[in-house]
């Protein structure tokens, strides 16, 4: 699976931003280090960045940079998890997930006044897979587990949730680099899930 790729200049020119804003916003903690991919090409080495990630976090950035500052900004695009938690009668009325999923959850892992945001992030990440209808309850409840088992093990660099099916057996796993990623031409991809986006996402719902 490609992952599609934008150079510096092309995208300094298809967002008119300078190339001082560009690294200003990188040591701000804004745009991940990690998204600065050098490659080589025939004029020598040249910075990459995958596309459709680092297009939409610069107009995130430029919607949001009039309201807020540089240090609020990060704090709501970092993809670090924050140490804090939320009742669970205001996940519903945040728009966070249904009651149906609040039951779903708590179902498999016992009643719960209050979440972490780990917890709300997972239940986040569920509500938009199942009311999506791509994917069942028992897919479902894998998701939940493969997030509560490994997503920690992904709090400081970007990650992929990644559902797949072959022959009608399912499996879910998270990657941190999607473009390595391969599969034989009888796997399918339900589902594709860029969980920095999701916390970005869930940040604002948080706020």
């Amino acid at each position: 699976m490609e992952e599609a790729f934008i150079s510096k200049k092309e995208l300094l020119d298809a967002t008119g931003i300078s190339y001082g804003q560009l690294y200003r916003w990188k040591r701000k903690h804004l745009i991940p280090e990690e998204w600065f991919i050098r490659k080589s090409t025939y004029t020598g080495q040249e910075t990459f960045f995958p596309r459709e990630r680092i297009l939409d976090r610069i107009e995130k950035i430029q919607q949001l940079k009039g309201d807020l500052s540089l240090d609020e900004l990060a704090g709501m695009l970092s993809p670090d998890l924050a140490d804090t938690k939320l009742p669970s009668n205001e996940l519903s009325p945040r728009g966070i997930c249904s009651q149906a999923v609040l039951d779903f959850y708590m179902e498999r892992y016992g009643e719960k006044e209050s979440f972490t945001f780990g917890e709300v992030l997972q239940l986040y990440v569920l509500h938009g897979l199942l009311t999506g209808g791509n994917i069942n309850r028992d897919e479902g409840k894998m998701v939940l587990q493969v997030m509560k088992d490994h997503s920690s093990e992904f709090e400081n660099e970007s990650c992929t949730l990644l559902i797949i099916r072959k022959l009608g057996v399912s499996a879910c796993l998270l990657c941190s680099n999607l473009a390595l990623a391969r599969f034989d031409e009888e796997t399918k991809v339900v589902e594709q899930i860029d969980l920095a986006e999701k916390i970005q996402a869930l940040k604002m719902k948080w706020l």
